[in-house]
Formats: C-alpha cells, structure tokens, sequence
C-alpha cells in the first residue's frame, strides 16, 4: 500500500493495494499488524456506516475527553474529508487537511483522536464506512461550525444541507475562548 503524510501530523492518506480483473477487484481494507507498523495502533472498538446524499455536510465534529482516532474509507460515491486542528498551542492550530475518497480511489483517511472531522458529499449519494478507536459517547461530543472563517475550508458548495446541531456549533475561536 502507498501512505501519503499530511501536513497535520499522524493524519494519513492510505492507498490500498487493489488487485482487480474482469471479474471485479479486491482490496485489503484493514490488516492490524500492517497498520501498526504505520502508527496506526490503538485498537478499533467500533464500526459505523452511514449513507448521505449530494450536498450532505456532516461535521467537524470531536469527543472531548474520549477523543475517537478514524479510519475512514467511501464504498459508494465520492466525497470530501476534512480534518481540523483544534488544539490550541498546536503547530498546525487551526489548519485543515482535505482529500477526496470514493469508491473509484478506494483511497482510507487515518485521523488520529484530538482532531475535528468532516465530510461533504459530491456525488449523488455516498456510503462512508469508518472505524473508531473509542465508543461514541452523545454527551461528550463537540464540534466546530463547517465554515469556520479562521479554518476557510474550500468545501465544494456554500449551502449545504446540515442537521441542526452542524448549524450551530461555535467557531474555534469560540471553542478555544469557552476552554478558559
């Protein structure tokens, strides 16, 4: 498999070797010991899967004291990935790393515990696939508004279908200002 660094550090692109014919492909899509090896090693405790439409805009969302690290894949569709450092004191304070995963690419996002985490769907509809190396946990869970002014992410649209609470989750400045 390729592992292609980000500039937010243990955020990590993974190819998978895919290994197709006529017949269809095959894929590895998770192999511990060989995840390990790349840093990847706490231990996955849950699976999730959830389908969105075109325009669809889940996040950016954290758990505060049981930060969840992700490994994230597409198996239908096409969307955007985002990852925000949200630690104040951070080198990369504030700074986002974006990346396409679809179906096509079979491309996986690692996104280590202690960063937000979002996506936008392009395509039709989109079937996301993610692992997470803690429970969720609905009241230990946060979020910082998608279109952040300080964090400027390039999403693909300016009106995106949002659930209630992605519409009203502070800014980081806002998150940073109610740690004090």
């Amino acid at each position: 498999m390729n592992v292609i660094e980000t500039a937010l550090p243990g955020v990590l692109i993974i190819e998978p070797n895919v290994f197709g014919d006529s017949r269809g492909f095959f894929l590895e899509s998770y192999q511990a010991t060989r995840y390990q090896k790349l840093g990847i090693d706490l231990p996955f405790v849950q699976d999730n899967h959830s389908r969105s439409a075109r325009g669809v805009l889940r996040g950016l969302h954290f758990q505060v004291t049981k930060p969840q690290g992700k490994l994230v894949r597409v198996v239908s569709g096409e969307i955007l990935d985002v990852v925000v450092d949200f630690q104040p004191g951070s080198e990369t304070f504030g700074r986002y790393e974006a990346v396409v995963l679809s179906a096509e690419n079979h491309r996986q996002l690692y996104v280590p515990p202690g960063y937000a985490h979002g996506f936008a769907v392009i395509s039709e509809s989109a079937d996301f696939l993610y692992k997470c190396t803690d429970y969720y946990d609905p009241s230990d869970e946060a979020g910082i508004i998608w279109n952040d002014p300080l964090v400027n992410v390039a999403w693909p649209f300016s009106e995106p279908l949002l659930s209630e609470k992605d519409r009203h989750w502070p800014t980081l400045e806002q998150y940073v200002e109610s740690l004090s």
